[in-house]
């Protein structure tokens, strides 16, 4: 079967929330979702709650061949030196191949790294007393650790009309709004799934 399915940690434990994180996640990636069917392509994307999930759910995938693209997308937790799979390798101690290097993609550290990316689109969605001042500036967010992503997002959102942060619901929206153009310019491993997963879906 041609097709494209990726494995990607978040969501939680309820069949529900993780539904939510999936169609945000859908939104972010509408154009990949797109140039797939175009070429009459299934797409699939699955939530699959924690990190080891997702990790299972990859592997059982690639060895059935159902589709002729699978990708693994998780949290990288700590920073990244060097390449992708060999950061899982070393951390989580995933028997990952170099000849999956290319299925294997990072949320680095924590996917509200992307969410945090876009400014203007947080802005927007939280209105009143957003405290945007309280994000990082850093043009490489990567950099920034996964507390530091947290604490700056439910400072900055902690007075605003929506509330503070919230990871299942709000997170789930707010893929939907964030521009994935913009979130490529400040995260180099979204900037690679993209191209990645583009060039895939183009050359296969």
């Amino acid at each position: 079967m041609s097709g494209v399915a990726i494995y990607m940690e978040g969501g939680g434990d309820s069949k529900n929330t993780r539904g939510e994180i999936r169609v945000g996640m859908n939104e972010f990636l509408v154009e990949l979702k797109e140039a797939a069917r175009k070429k009459c392509w299934n797409w699939k994307l699955v939530c699959c709650g924690s990190r080891g999930e997702a990790y299972k759910a990859y592997c059982n995938a690639r060895n059935s061949n159902d589709h002729s693209i699978v990708f693994l997308l998780v949290d990288s937790e700590d920073p990244v030196s060097g390449r992708a799979h060999h950061h899982l390798k070393k951390r989580d101690k995933w028997n990952l191949s170099n000849e999956e290097e290319n299925e294997i993609h990072l949320m680095a550290q924590t996917m509200e790294t992307w969410i945090v990316a876009d400014t203007d689109a947080l802005r927007k969605y939280y209105g009143q007393n957003f405290a945007s001042g309280a994000l990082p500036k850093r043009k490489d967010l990567e950099t920034v650790s996964k507390k530091d992503i947290a604490r700056a997002l439910i400072k900055a959102t902690e007075k605003s009309t929506k509330g503070k942060y919230h990871k299942i619901h709000h997170a789930s929206v707010l893929l939907k709004e964030i521009d994935p153009q913009v979130v490529q310019k400040r995260c180099s491993f979204c900037k690679r799934l993209f191209k990645l997963l583009d060039q895939s879906i183009s050359e296969d």
